[in-house]
């Protein structure tokens, strides 16, 4: 079992979503963060003074998958969110030691659909 966490362009979440639906990929869940990767914020001009951003909006999707739905599900991702654009995102994947479902008590694969 993986847990999947990807950090992706706001305006590319339905994108994502349609990618991951096609692959079958229905359990997901959504935040909103803040962040900023190597570009540092964003420059603006306001008056005519140039103002360096901070933090950035960002969604933060979290998928847990069983072992083969790894790779379709980072396809996906990379399929909805990729501009081929500085700040397109990051996936990171991590082993998911243990899932239980609180409504019946299962546990393991079996507990993450």
């Amino acid at each position: 079992m993986k847990l999947i966490v990807a950090i992706i362009q706001p305006y590319r979440l339905e994108e994502v979503k349609k990618a991951l639906y096609a692959e079958e990929v229905h359990l997901i869940t959504v935040s909103e963060v803040l962040g900023h990767g190597r570009q540092k914020g964003v420059t603006e001009y306001y008056r005519g003074v140039r103002e360096t951003g901070n933090l950035l909006r960002k969604v933060r999707v979290e998928i847990a998958v069983n072992e083969n739905f790894v790779e379709p599900t980072i396809k996906a991702i990379m399929k909805g969110a990729q501009t081929g654009k500085v700040g397109d995102g990051k996936i990171f994947i991590m082993d998911l030691k243990e899932c239980v479902r609180i409504r019946t008590g299962e546990r393991g694969p079996e507990a993450i659909g």
